[in-house]
């Protein structure tokens, strides 16, 4: 039976990224969430609505209907003396402010003594999710 659009789905999951297990909570508290209701990945509502109660099953989503392609023009160089006191390391994840007053976040993906280079996209950009699912209760 589909799961509808706002009902209740407690699940356990493991997402994996190349591989390699990124996220998971199998063996600890399941999540509740209303099915539509814009708090997960709509790739992934996509791809559990034939799941059943009590059933496990492995779904891919592909980057496109994830967090979508990785965008090269979305790296910067930005001078270092914009980031005054700041001891920066590559991967480190900066939060600023737009122009707009929302909050975006950035990845430091180089440094050197005259800039640093700062990638905007999501970390999971241009990447495929694959989620182990359990579906524990619909209600």
């Amino acid at each position: 039976m589909a799961i509808k659009k706002d009902q209740l789905v407690t699940m356990t999951f493991e997402l994996k990224v190349d591989d390699r297990i990124i996220e998971s909570n199998m063996g600890e508290k399941p999540m509740t969430f209303a099915f539509g209701s814009g708090q997960l990945l709509p790739g992934f509502e996509e791809l559990i609505t034939d799941i059943n109660e009590g059933e496990t099953r492995t779904v891919t989503v592909l980057s496109d209907k994830a967090y979508g392609p990785y965008d090269e023009t979305l790296n910067e160089k930005v001078p270092v003396r914009e980031f005054e006191g700041i001891d920066l390391q590559i991967g480190m994840v900066l939060e600023g402010e737009a122009q707009d007053g929302s909050i975006f976040k950035a990845t430091v993906t180089d440094v050197t003594k005259e800039e640093v280079t700062v990638d905007y996209n999501h970390p999971l950009a241009g990447k495929d999710l694959v989620f182990k699912v359990f579906i524990e209760k619909i209600v």
